[in-house]
């Protein structure tokens, strides 16, 4: 477990499943996924990530942004990915999940 900001607990968790209910701030989501907060910052302006508030210090970030965070800090590190190439690259991820769901639903009709 670490220590948020404002005295919460967060869990940080590393499986594929992240519960929806899961707000985390700036700096734990940047704790969480090993960026700097200049780097989420220009993943937020670009779309990669989902945030609610109005300026960087009020945002909060539901538990799919972790999940994000995390592929768009491998990409940079790993890929040298630029934030757009980040952004269609995690569209295109989302596109394809949504669409072996439907494959799936599909599937059990018959």
């Amino acid at each position: 477990m670490d220590e948020g900001t404002g005295g919460t607990m967060v869990n940080v968790l590393r499986g594929a499943v992240v519960e929806e209910e899961i707000e985390l701030t700036l700096l734990e989501l940047c704790q969480a996924c090993g960026s700097e907060r200049e780097q989420v910052v220009r993943w937020v302006g670009e779309g990669v990530l989902e945030v609610s508030g109005a300026v960087p210090d009020e945002w909060r970030f539901r538990g799919p942004a972790l999940r994000r965070a995390r592929l768009a800090a491998s990409f940079t590190r790993e890929l040298e990915v630029n934030v757009p190439g980040i952004a269609l690259a995690l569209d295109l991820l989302d596109e394809i999940e949504d669409l072996r769901s439907q494959l799936q639903r599909m599937r059990g009709w018959r």
